[in-house]
């Protein structure tokens, strides 16, 4: 009998659906680690694909039931035709469900993947920074070379906040939906310590070597003068041995 095959398809679409929802929709969904979000992106888009190829399915049930009915007596349309109704209506409604689940979750994907790469960059400049106060930690010379390595660092300070600012919103928005809220506070409050460690530790550097310029400036002064005070002596000595002065008879200080 046609209409108890044409119910056996719209009953085995019907199932489907349901099933499709039940694993895809209905679950409550936990991500705590990268890989099972990865996970949950790929399963939604292969559901999101199958869903897609069961058009044609759809399609064929459509115009089976609406060419029984154009055929059938009056009294068998209105039953299958409610069936055929809501079987499209459900069909619609799980395609539009998948679409915007699977679209949220490449989003989220894509912005945890973005504060990686936040992490990342901020994480390099940390490094320089590292580095660069290793470098300067017992530097050795005048107040000019003192004075360029602390030009070098206050450069390297002069950093935007921009990508820290784009970390805690991106953070902020993860966890707020509850999506990997362990990994991200921990790699948070560790980047955080370590920001906040070498900022302060750059801070003390860079007055740390304002003063050993400040020292050095004094220093190159003091031998300044004593090289200023050694020339006009050197001066006034030669001008002694010139004149053939007898040593006796000059000051104390020219003896």
């Amino acid at each position: 009998d046609k209409t108890v095959s044409l119910r056996k398809d719209l009953s085995e679409m019907h199932e489907w659906i349901t099933q499709a929802e039940e694993e895809y929709l209905e679950r409550d969904f936990e991500y705590k680690t990268p890989d099972e979000l990865q996970k949950a992106v790929e399963e939604l888009k292969r559901a999101k694909e199958e869903a897609m190829q069961k058009e044609v399915k759809v399609k064929l049930i459509t115009d089976s039931v609406n060419n029984f009915i154009a055929k059938a007596p009056p009294a068998a349309h209105e039953a299958l035709k409610k069936e055929l109704d809501v079987l499209i209506t459900s069909y619609q409604r799980l395609c539009s469900r998948l679409n915007g689940k699977c679209k949220t979750l490449e989003e989220v994907w894509a912005c945890w993947r973005e504060l990686l790469s936040y992490l990342d960059t901020e994480n390099k400049w940390l490094n320089e920074i590292e580095l660069k106060l290793k470098a300067t930690e017992n530097i050795q010379g005048g107040a000019e070379e003192i004075s360029e390595s602390l030009d070098s660092l206050e450069r390297l300070m002069r950093h935007p906040e921009d990508n820290r600012n784009q970390i805690r919103e991106l953070a902020q928005t993860l966890t707020d939906g509850g999506i990997l809220d362990e990994l991200i506070s921990e790699k948070l409050e560790k980047f955080n310590s370590r920001w906040e460690e070498l900022q302060q530790e750059a801070v003390r550097r860079q007055k740390s070597l304002e003063q050993s310029i400040q020292s050095a400036q004094e220093t190159d002064k003091t031998l300044r003068l004593i090289q200023e005070s050694l020339a006009a002596i050197d001066k006034q000595l030669t001008a002694y041995i010139a004149d053939r002065a007898d040593a006796a008879q000059l000051p104390q200080e020219a003896q």
